[in-house]
């Protein structure tokens, strides 16, 4: 006699049907559709960035770049690229984000992990002070005091120290923290471990997903910001990349102009399409970054849903 087979729960033939039904086909179709449609809206323009970027100046003026280059030209990444002056404020740029970012995410969690402790004396006067400076700055004459009187003018802290804490960081990885559970760090008290221990093995392995969330926030951060040093630097030895390319775009450097005019190209060509190129060569090393952090962002939605 043949095994009965198993019965299929009430639950999972209700699924099946729902999955079966027209109606969810349709439901799943319009939703494909309309993802579609969104990713194509988000990568059009990134494509006809990039397209413009390869394409001449007279092309990109008459407005028949698209999707794809008009009369390939590559004059103005090659002038940027024999540039000394670009590379070297590359490389300002990767060293302003990497050291700004690892004080950016000390300072976060500790301050973080010390205001998620409920029990703390002064906590609501210390989540007020940095609520505080959220709303209020002194502006930018004194900043421009403050940095000059404290000798960090023409030095890389100028840039790095400023925006190393951003209270809305902060206060997400706050947050975050009172989340986890409090009977960890009960069990790592009776085993003897200190707070440090608790923040070194327990709260910051638990955190990846937020942490990693926020490293990209305080990466992206510095890697665009151009004002801090076009207020404190004068040295163009310190300019981050995006100043840099700030000044070619308004004309304060010749640089690119002249390498571009020894390869054959005219300035004109340079000034056409050098907006395109300087977006293409910012967002590159962010573009390369994002698909190692995407999988941290999908399970801090899933642990975000999962608690609350």
């Amino acid at each position: 006699m043949a095994p009965e087979r198993p019965r299929k729960s009430a639950a999972a033939s209700r699924s099946s049907r729902i999955k079966d039904s027209r109606s969810y086909k349709v439901f799943t179709a319009v939703n494909t559709i309309a993802l579609l449609l969104m990713c194509a809206v988000m990568l059009y323009p990134f494509i006809m960035l990039l397209a413009q970027s390869f394409s001449s100046a007279g092309a990109i003026s008459a407005g028949k770049v698209n999707l794809f280059p008009v009369d390939f030209n590559i004059d103005t990444y090659r002038a940027v690229a024999n540039n000394d002056s670009f590379w070297r404020s590359y490389g300002n740029t990767v060293v302003y984000t990497v050291l700004g970012t690892t004080i950016a995410m000390v300072l976060t969690t500790t301050y973080a992990f010390v205001l998620s402790k409920k029990h703390l004396r002064g906590r609501s006067l210390l989540i007020g002070i940095a609520v505080f400076t959220m709303f209020f700055n002194g502006g930018i004459v004194p900043n421009y005091v403050l940095i000059s009187s404290l000798g960090m003018k023409n030095t890389m802290w100028a840039v790095i120290l400023p925006p190393a804490l951003s209270v809305f960081n902060l206060l997400v990885m706050k947050a975050f923290f009172e989340n986890l559970p409090t009977e960890l760090e009960e069990a790592a008290h009776i085993d003897g471990l200190s707070w440090f221990g608790i923040f070194f093995r327990i709260t910051l392995p638990l955190s990846k997903a937020v942490i990693a969330t926020m490293v990209l926030f305080y990466s992206v951060q510095y890697w665009n910001d151009w004002f801090a040093a076009f207020l404190y630097l004068d040295r163009t030895d310190l300019f981050p990349v995006t100043l840099f390319l700030r000044n070619l775009i308004a004309g304060a450097s010749t640089a690119a102009s002249e390498g571009a005019a020894a390869s054959g190209s005219a300035v004109s060509d340079i000034n056409a399409n050098i907006q395109s190129v300087t977006m293409i060569l910012i967002l590159i090393p962010i573009l390369c970054v994002y698909p190692f952090v995407q999988r941290y962002f999908v399970s801090g939605i899933m642990l975000g849903s999962v608690k609350g």
